[in-house]
């Protein structure tokens, strides 16, 4: 059981500590998110997936990152209010990490050793995404540019749905 997902906790943004344990049994995916990045809109299609397969097994973590180009500099409530505001965000969103370097978050270091990108573990940029089965085993790493809509054939394998 020590290597797997469930084993992490991370801060909501609120400031409670989850763990990762509350979705054992989900299809999880994981984003490191941005309010300011040319990919921002993503956050749109992320929730479109999100309501349609929350019901079925489905969560979608939110792990706010200003480590590439400074494009997440507000606080935890700015943040906040700008997912809500402008896509209307409502699957669960975590306290700002760093994805790489020392400063990693565990979550983030257990995923990029377990799904590698393709020239290294690094994550290069905002809104890459790592989908996790239903035994918290890391299923499948997707590319920041990759659409979320791109992402549903994955997301109905790891929940059996044909």
């Amino acid at each position: 059981m020590n290597n797997n997902f469930y084993q992490f906790e991370a801060k909501s943004l609120n400031g409670k500590p989850v763990s990762m344990e509350t979705y054992k049994g989900k299809a999880i995916l994981v984003v490191n998110t941005a309010s300011k990045c040319g990919l921002t809109p993503q956050y749109g299609g992320l929730e479109e997936l999100y309501k349609k397969y929350k019901d079925r097994g489905l969560v979608i973590l939110g792990f706010p990152c200003n480590q590439f180009a400074n494009q997440e500099p507000g606080d935890e409530t700015s943040i906040s209010e700008g997912c809500l505001i402008n896509y209307g965000v409502t699957f669960p969103m975590f306290a700002k990490v760093d994805v790489n370097g020392e400063t990693a978050h565990p979550v983030f270091k257990y995923l990029t050793t377990e799904l590698r990108g393709l020239l290294s573990k690094k994550i290069k940029w905002n809104f890459t995404k790592f989908l996790i089965d239903t035994n918290g085993k890391p299923y499948k790493r997707f590319a920041p540019v990759t659409k979320p809509a791109a992402l549903e054939p994955y997301i109905r394998k790891v929940l059996g749905i044909s």
